[in-house]
This record gives structure tokens, sequence and C-alpha cells, in this order.
């Protein structure tokens, strides 16, 4: 059965950081892209961040773009997304999902196209 386990959320103050991890098992997912979206209280849940395995292609959405990074490692089928100059709004909860297609040319950024989701995971950003 495809997991994927999200952890490494909490509590962080403004301007601080927190790194999310995303494990992933039961099956390969190398040749699929990855993603982190979130959801915010009273909000649609929104595109974060998507990239393959490799880490040769990386899509940020606008609001984090230059201060998340998502890393994987191969090695332990885990995605990371450091998370710095936290911003109250931030906060929400934090899934990985994986894409339905493998190989897909032009990397999705677009939720429906994502059929395996994590539990989710709190990040709470204090002003």
């Amino acid at each position: 059965q495809a997991q994927l386990v999200e952890s490494g959320g909490g509590l962080a103050q403004a301007g601080g950081s927190l790194r999310l991890s995303c494990a992933a098992s039961g099956r390969t997912f190398s040749n699929r892209a990855m993603g982190w979206f979130r959801q915010a209280p009273g909000k649609e849940r929104e595109f974060v961040v998507a990239m393959n395995w490799s880490g040769g292609s990386t899509y940020y959405s606008d609001s984090v773009k230059g201060r998340f990074t998502s890393t994987t490692d191969n090695t332990k089928n885990t995605v990371y997304l450091q998370m710095n100059s936290l911003k109250p709004e931030d906060t929400a909860v934090y899934y990985c999902a994986t894409d339905r297609q493998p190989l897909r040319v032009v990397i999705s950024t677009t939720q429906s196209d994502y059929n395996y989701w994590g539990q989710g995971t709190q990040v709470t950003v204090s002003s």
C-alpha cells in the first residue's frame, strides 16, 4: 500500500524556520513528481511547490519563492521542505502528494493531478 507520511510541523515565530519531511513507502515514486500543498483555516488548499525526484525541475508558488526550498533524498525516499523567513500567513496544514501520472513532461501544480496524499502536518507561525 502506497503511503506518504509528513512530519516536522509545529510552532514557529515569524522570521523563524521549520523543516518538513515527507517519507514515501509502499511503491516507487521516483518517476513521479512530488508536490507540497497547504490549507489555511477557512481557505482552499493551495499549491506550494512541486518537483521531480532528481531535483532538476522545481516550481514554487510566488508566495513562498525565495523563502522555501524543497529537496529530495532518493536513498531515503524522502522529500523535504525547508521553510525560512516564516510569516503568520504561512500558517496551514501542509500536505505532500505524488502525481498520478509517471514521467509527466511538465511538472503539474494542479491538485487534481496528484492522487496519493499524506495526512498533513500543522504549521503555525506566530507574529
